[in-house]
Parts: structure tokens; sequence; C-alpha cells
């Protein structure tokens, strides 16, 4: 799971009760685990959440996230509604790549505006290995371990979100042609090592880059035998199987959901009711608070709340397909 600035928007609520946290250093990067004192001595099974904390902030910003998740799951257990066979919750969390105790460059946290010429390179080589939303959706996809993933706030589409930043950011590739952008793609700020990068592990790079596009917007339709014929391995390896709830603002201008709408599109009509993949009990929950901006509003931290705790109930709230809802 992971959220962006999530300590920012308590919008006056009370703050959670403390939470039990151990740190460990593992591989050489100090770990922190929240929970373990809280574990009941009748569980035989233990899941763990796993805490990506957003760009510029650090591990100890998602401390009051792992409370807030744990400490409702355990209310959940004293109740008795822990299912028949009742797992323990933990929840960990550590700096990010250049991050916290990690950092060795603040610049290149940066964005463009910020003075950082090689934002676009410098972002995506920082969440490949884990930052933030855009991250879950690469975890979920890549490590076969992982199951379930509560994005908040990522984008599955890296060179729509880049491209709207340049937009925003009138970067000189951006403006210097007749036609705004077509120079953008390719060049300085978005060379075309990094465009191989993403058609290998961005989620609508990897999924959509099979399409054979001739338009620009053949996500759209539905694809063609030949297209399904390399598309199902990708999906059946890559998602087979796996449960995503996805939160996002709808007033989030740094992250607008439009940028990730054509491939949420894309993967609701290949996994839902009659779908050409929906036979692989693969669940897509794409949920838009719209009045939320970058932020993890109450209502976002409600419905994580209840999609993780059916996921430790194995329930699912649906056996597979997909839910699309505005709250």
């Amino acid at each position: 799971m992971a959220t962006p600035n999530p300590m920012e928007h308590t919008h006056g609520g009370s703050p959670p009760a403390a939470i039990s946290k151990k740190v460990y250093t593992i591989a050489g990067i100090l770990t922190a685990v929240y929970g373990l004192a809280e574990l009941s001595s009748q569980v035989n099974e233990v899941a763990c959440l796993w805490l990506l904390h957003p760009r510029l902030q650090t591990q100890e910003c998602m401390e009051p996230v792992a409370a807030s998740i744990i400490h409702s799951w355990n209310a959940r257990l004293q109740e008795g509604r822990g299912g028949r066979s009742p797992k323990g919750l933990i929840a960990v969390s550590f700096d990010q790549r250049n991050h916290g105790s990690r950092e060795v460059n603040k610049l290149a946290n940066e964005a463009w505006r910020a003075g950082n010429p090689t934002h676009a390179q410098d972002m995506f080589s920082i969440y490949r290995i884990s930052l933030g939303g855009h991250a879950a959706w690469h975890c979920v996809l890549h490590d076969a371990r992982i199951s379930t993933a509560v994005i908040v706030i990522g984008c599955p589409d890296y060179t729509r979100l880049m491209t709207d930043r340049a937009k925003k950011s009138k970067l000189q590739t951006w403006v210097s042609t007749e036609r705004p952008g077509a120079q953008f793609l390719g060049s300085v700020d978005f060379p075309k090592g990094l465009i191989e990068t993403i058609e290998r592990y961005d989620p609508a790079g990897l999924l959509m880059g099979e399409l054979d596009v001739v338009t620009g917007d053949d996500h759209l339709h539905e694809p063609s035998d030949e297209e399904k014929t390399r598309l199902r391995p990708l999906m059946r390896e890559h998602l087979g199987g796996k449960r995503i709830l996805c939160l996002s603002g709808g007033a989030d201008k740094l992250v607008p959901y439009q940028c990730g709408e054509p491939f949420l599109g894309f993967l609701k009509r290949a996994i839902g009711e009659g779908g050409w993949f929906s036979d692989r009990e693969t669940v897509l929950e794409d949920i838009v608070d719209i009045q939320a901006g970058h932020e993890f509003s109450p209502k976002m931290k409600e419905e994580a709340i209840r999609f993780i705790g059916e996921t430790l109930l194995g329930k699912g709230g649906m056996h597979a397909g997909t839910r699309s809802s505005k709250i």
C-alpha cells in the first residue's frame, strides 16, 4: 500500500492510537515493523502490509497509516469477526531510494520546475524499486509474492503522466516546435532509453505496448485476436488472480486521474464481465474521491481499510471483475 503525504490529511479527526514499532537493519536498510506487540497469540498466520512512502517524504510518515489499519483489523478480531482462521496483521516501512536515511542527492528527488533537469529519469529509477502509489503498481505487477495492492494516487501510465507534467512545466522540448509536444518523447527530457525501460516495466507500457497502435487511441477498441494472443500470457503472468484497489483524487492536479484513465479503462474492459481476460479471478476496484486533491482523504482511508479487511477475511468482496465508483 502506498499513500501521498498521509500525515497531512487528518481533516480534524482524532489521530490514531499509538502502535508498537521496532526497527531492524535488513540488507543495510533501516526497516520499521509495526504491530508486533499487538499480535494475538491465537493467530497462526500473519499478513504483512508493506507501506511505501511518497516522494519527498520518509518512512516515518507512514506510521499513522499503519496504526489506523492495524488497530481497525485487531478490533475486528476482538469482536470475533476475523473469520474461521483469523490472520494477524503487521506493517513494514522503510526509506525509499535517495530519501530519509538513504538520501545522497536532494535535487534528484525534485521535479523539473524545482530545477531538476533529469526529473523523468530520476523519478522512474527511484520508484521502479519503490516510491509511493506509482510504485505499488510496479510491485503488484512484477512481484509474484504480492497478491493484493492498495494504490493511493498512483498513475499506471508513466508516459502520459510525464507528458502532462512537461506541458504544465512548459519545458523547452514541449514548446519549441509549431506542434507543442511533438519533440518531447525521445528528447533529452524523456530519452529513448527511458522509453524502452517504460515499455518493459510500466503497467501501460508493458500491456498497452502490445497493441498495434495506429491512431494513438487503440486502447479504446476491442483487441484483435493477434493482440489478445500476445496479451493473455502477460496478463496471466502479471495480473492473474491479483486484487487491486486504485484510489484517486478527482481534484488532483499533480497526478491527474485522467492520466491513468486510458489504461484503467483498458484493464477494466479486459477483466470485467464478458471481457477477454475475465477468467483469471483478477479484481480491480477503481474509486475516485471527487473532492480530494493529492491526498489520502478520509473516504479513501475507509475504502482502504474495507478492502484490506475483505482480503484478510478471504472474501474478496467479489470473486473477479471490476468495480468503478465516485465517492
